[in-house]
């Protein structure tokens, strides 16, 4: 299958422009080889290359770029799939920015195409080259450092309760997460996740119920919840709850239950967030709504989690207009390697951000990840990278630092 795949990357600073001539040389033997076009953009700081050919060809050259260390912050912009082909010339052309002016590269570009017709109307990849070379993206270009750059590091001792602690509360267990301000050094947040007492996941905790008995179960072990920060001495620190949405639909009276248990446990409206996922919401958007007024008017905000998950998600922003979203985890893996999630999580960060709507990045692994974000502009994220849940217990935060053991 003929495959074309598109990236950006930067080069290194120590690698010289003869050793770059010197790469083109050989990659243009390789490319022919495989039967694979290469077309590459050059500016002084930044690649920008095309690659055409065979799928198996493609692939197994541009697994070679990835691995190179000549290069970094490699993010690949496109990977398409043709009946024929846009180059007809295989092996691998440089086009360095600094010699020619804009319009003789896109038309010495254009010139190499198979088909006039193809390359005029409306063609992706002719689109990406002329979006490189007149820098019109450049100020996403965001350069991280590798990885191994920082150390986490947990600056106090995790907190968990005694097991007698927990005997008043067998018919479930939460696991707490914090949700964190890295650079601050803040934790913003916990979020108590629903488990089973043997501490299985939500989804084995509801397993066994049914139709609305599964609202009522979601609602009340919200008790316990609280009845957990509590006990945990949270103070004045934020609390996130999940809620399914259609519990404030189905049981009747649920925003008053809600905040009596909020109030018996000694805390406060004003400290808690409800997160609600992107499902369920649409058949019944109206009643849905009117809880959350609900809600707001006694001081508690609202999160969406998971958005990006569902087909919910922006409609909810202009319906309600949560006070919060958290970015789902398939959005934010690996998001530092893929233009079209960093496209998407940048148009998500511009739209919260004419909205006031805070934004939490969740599922962070990687420093990586973390590091691609923060340049974004995402302050608060969530997840092992920093502290996984804690079983009835707060875990200790990994705090990022830089290594003062690099070479300069």
């Amino acid at each position: 299958m003929l495959t074309t795949i598109i990236y950006r990357s930067h080069l290194h600073e120590h690698v010289s422009y003869e050793v770059l001539k010197e790469m083109v040389v050989a990659a243009n033997i390789k490319n022919g080889q495989a039967g694979v076009t290469g077309i590459l953009l050059f500016n002084g700081t930044h690649f920008f290359q095309l690659l055409e050919g065979p799928e198996e060809g493609v692939a197994a050259i541009y697994q070679d770029i990835c691995a190179d260390n000549r290069h970094y912050n490699l993010v690949e912009l496109l990977r398409d799939y043709a009946p024929s082909r846009r180059f007809g010339k295989t092996g691998m052309e440089l086009f360095d920015l600094r010699d020619h002016r804009r319009e003789e590269v896109l038309q010495a570009v254009f010139d190499r195409g198979t088909s006039r017709y193809q390359l005029i109307y409306g063609d992706r990849a002719l689109q990406f080259f002329q979006t490189f070379v007149e820098d019109s993206e450049k100020e996403n270009y965001f350069e991280i450092p590798p990885g191994d750059t920082w150390e986490f590091i947990a600056d106090e001792q995790p907190v968990s309760l005694p097991a007698k602690a927990l005997d008043s509360l067998a018919e479930c267990r939460f696991a707490f997460q914090p949700i964190v301000d890295p650079f601050a050094r803040q934790i913003v947040s916990l979020e108590a996740l629903l488990r089973t007492p043997e501490g299985g996941s939500p989804q084995a905790w509801f397993a066994g119920l049914s139709g609305e008995d599964i609202y009522a179960a979601d609602l009340h072990s919200k008790k316990v919840a609280f009845a957990l920060a509590a006990t945990l001495r949270l103070g004045a620190q934020t609390l996130s709850v999940n809620l399914l949405p259609m519990t404030l639909v189905k049981v009747p009276n649920a925003v008053e239950f809600f905040l009596q248990e909020i109030r018996a446990n000694g805390l406060v409206p004003e400290q808690i967030v409800v997160e609600f996922t992107e499902s369920e919401i649409l058949s019944h958007l109206d009643e849905f709504t009117q809880a959350v007024k609900l809600l707001k008017g006694a001081g508690i905000r609202v999160a969406i989690e998971h958005f990006g998950a569902g087909f919910a998600g922006l409609l909810l922003l202009a319906q309600f207009q949560p006070d919060r979203i958290k970015i789902n985890r398939a959005l934010i893996q690996d998001v530092h390697k893929s233009g079209s999630r960093q496209a998407i999580v940048q148009a998500i960060i511009r739209c919260c951000t004419s909205l006031e709507i805070a934004v939490t990045a969740v599922g962070i692994e990687t420093a990586e990840e973390w590091m691609w974000l923060e340049s974004a502009g995402i302050t608060h994220f969530q997840g092992y990278l920093f502290a996984p849940p804690s079983l009835s217990g707060i875990p200790a935060v990994a705090w990022p630092e830089k290594r003062e053991d690099l070479p300069s």
